[in-house]
């Protein structure tokens, strides 16, 4: 080179050195799983809705909130187990149903409250879980959406030295 020679920079464009078909894919694949996931815990929440409206539970005017309305969601459902849980430990003295002795006459009215609340604390955990698998659908859709963009970026830039006479 001379020394009127200036060397500068340019870009340039090279193809992808490595192929990005299966990350495209598994990004995809991401986003379709995703839009399952939502349905279905939308599908599941809707489903435990009616079972619980089917019910025709109405909550007690002594309940700590929704007096009189029925038992529809989750938040209803935790009021209602609440005030059954309240009026057994009202009727037996404090005491559980493991606390009572076996031919007290309270022990099965506590017995049926005792199912009566481990139904409705499944109901709350199912809708904890449809809610739980509709949030992890959105996640998996970010991630599948994010995953196939950056796969589908067309081209590597690279500098380069240039030598030019001046």
């Amino acid at each position: 080179m001379s020394q009127d020679s200036i060397e500068t920079t340019a870009d340039v464009i090279e193809a992808p050195s490595k192929k990005v078909g299966l990350v495209k894919a598994v990004g995809i694949l991401g986003i379709i799983g995703g839009v399952l996931l939502i349905v279905v815990g939308i599908v599941a929440w809707i489903g435990v809705t009616s079972q619980l409206t089917a019910e025709n539970i109405t909550i007690p005017d002594d309940a700590a909130a929704f007096q009189g309305q029925q038992v529809t969601g989750p938040i209803t459902a935790y009021v209602q187990a609440d005030i059954i849980n309240h009026h057994a430990l009202e009727a037996s003295g404090g005491k559980t149903y493991a606390e009572l002795p076996q031919d007290d006459p309270v022990r099965a009215t506590v017995m049926q409250a005792s199912f009566l609340r481990a139904s409705l604390f499944t109901s709350i955990v199912a809708y904890g879980v449809a809610l739980f698998a509709a949030g992890m659908g959105v996640l998996a859709i970010l991630f599948g959406w994010a995953i196939h963009r950056l796969a589908s970026v067309p081209v590597v830039v690279r500098r380069a030295g240039v030598a030019s006479d001046a």
